[in-house]
């Protein structure tokens, strides 16, 4: 009995070896298989601006009781009254293949994005207060196919960012400092803002920085049309920034196959162009920063309920066409994708240090 117990053993770690033998090959494969929908396209009729003045329709907003945007890990507090206005757009929390896009009312999708409020969000609390809308996200697999499919998907959803945007702008008064924030999709959806109500526009004298994390923003394709330049230097202010994590060795692949194929808002093509990467430590455009200089990263517990933060653990540097590299890899649990892509945890792993960014560039815009 005790041979076969350890026969059965024996079976189980090979299988184990074999599957993550399978998912380092075949990762990105398995997700695209397993995570596109498979059903038509549901045409809906774009939000109403209207439709943002109900609180109910934002996950964050300063008069919302037990608003995720104001947690803090131990040693920091949200400020009561801060100058600036925050807007900030949450990542894709919605995984289900069933359809392309979120319902507003999914709990589960709504639950996430709670989740990723109180890791991302929350850095800003200290300078500005966080108005975050609820949208019809598309789908996680949407950014996995190049199909019409995904292109319907992203617009509805970026029609309820521009609908929120413009109550938010309404709601915050005409003199008001801003600062736009977002991640993964939400970075996504911010640079078409960006462009669409930013860019030659007089409010671009009013935005403090543009959080594009976790997207890539390219140089040459993209920021000429945005409206705002890249930010070079950590005390500037009216500048865009954006970064995306890899551990080494890094595979990009999963994201540069999908916008390598695309042209960007100049209409000239993205394919190898170089990418906005601010260094997240420094503040600076394409440097290099040790983990000792690290404020302070969120590790957050198995569920992603808590976090914990600490000091000095990760490093930072950009490389390459424009990823940010933070050395060898480290255990974040379950949610780090193949490539070793530390795409959930682009704001969390330097939380300390983007909170204290945006202090600067907030001092930065008062002078």
């Amino acid at each position: 009995m005790a041979r076969k117990f350890l026969y059965l053993v024996a079976v189980l770690i090979v299988l184990a070896i074999a599957a993550a033998f399978a998912y380092r090959l075949w990762g990105m494969e398995i997700l695209r298989r397993t995570m596109v929908p498979s059903a038509a396209f549901e045409a809906m009729p774009p939000a109403e601006t209207s439709a943002y003045a109900d609180p109910a329709m934002w996950l964050a907003r300063p008069d919302k009781p037990a608003n995720p945007a104001l947690w803090t890990p131990p040693g920091f507090e949200a400020a009561d009254a801060a100058q600036a206005a925050v807007f900030f757009v949450h990542p894709t929390s919605y995984l289900d293949r069933a359809q392309w896009n979120a319902p507003l009312e999914n709990a589960e999708a709504n639950g996430r994005a709670e989740i990723f409020l109180r890791g991302q969000a929350s850095a800003f609390n200290e300078v500005g207060q966080v108005w975050a809308p609820r949208y019809r996200q598309a789908t996680f697999g949407a950014f996995l196919t190049s199909e019409e499919n995904a292109r319907r998907a992203l617009a509805l959803a970026y029609a309820d960012v521009l609908a929120a945007f413009d109550r938010f702008v309404a709601e915050v008064g005409e003199d008001r400092p801003i600062i736009l924030a977002g991640h993964s999709q939400g970075a996504l959806h911010l640079t078409h803002l960006l462009k669409d109500r930013i860019a030659g526009r007089p409010i671009a004298a009013r935005i403090v920085a543009a959080y594009a994390i976790g997207w890539p923003v390219s140089r040459t394709a993209d920021l000429p049309e945005l409206g705002l330049p890249e930010c070079r230097r950590a005390d500037e202010a009216g500048c865009i920034l954006s970064w995306q994590s890899f551990a080494e060795p890094a595979d990009p692949s999963l994201i540069f196959d999908t916008f390598d194929a695309t042209t960007g808002f100049n209409d000239t093509p993205r394919a190898a162009t170089p990418l906005v990467c601010t260094n997240p430590i420094t503040g600076n455009a394409g440097d290099a920063a040790p983990a000792e200089a690290n404020l302070g990263a969120l590790f957050p517990s198995e569920d992603l309920s808590s976090a914990t933060l600490e000091t000095g653990r990760v490093p930072a540097r950009c490389d390459g066409r424009g990823i940010l590299l933070i050395g060898a890899p480290i255990d974040m649990g379950n949610y780090v994708l193949p490539g070793n892509n530390y795409h959930v945890f682009d704001y969390s792993l330097f939380w300390a240090n983007v909170r204290a960014d945006a202090a600067r560039r907030m001092a930065a815009f008062a002078q």
